[in-house]
């Protein structure tokens, strides 16, 4: 009998159940384009790089050509780091900055947990010029 409970409670286990309560570690789905971001741990603070897009798809080979800076142009769009020093927790975190590979801006972010399976992503030029997105998990 507690072989078969534990089996059930093994098959019952979600992705989202799997992550740790609270966290926003995990591969996310954004509204822009088919996103897709995988948000881990570094160091201290959590860091965020895109792995995947409607773009990317199209062309594995894409560019960050809109990036502000000339210099980092060349740079592939594939894996590169759009969120980074964000730190906090368990359900806000804070201070870090989010860039937009679409217009080559680096903002001011915040991200808030709403459930195991919902970010809300801000990110601010200035207060309150912000824009929100929902994030929704893949795993």
């Amino acid at each position: 009998m507690k072989l078969r409970a534990a089996a059930l409670a093994l098959v019952m286990i979600s992705p989202a159940a799997a992550q740790a309560p609270g966290s926003a570690e995990g591969r996310w789905r954004t509204p822009a384009r088919n996103g897709e971001v995988e948000i881990s741990q570094c160091g201290p603070a959590l860091c965020g790089r895109l792995v995947d897009a409607d773009g990317i798809r199209a062309n594995p080979g894409l560019r960050d050509t809109n990036n502000r800076d000339p210099a980092l142009r060349n740079r592939p769009i594939k894996d590169l780091q759009i969120l980074e020093g964000f730190t906090g927790g368990p359900t806000e975190w804070r201070g870090g900055t989010v860039y937009n590979p679409e217009d080559g801006g680096t903002y001011r972010g915040r991200i808030r947990l709403v459930d195991p399976d919902t970010l809300k992503l801000r990110g601010c030029i200035v207060a309150p010029l912000c824009k929100t997105q929902t994030w929704k998990r893949i795993r």
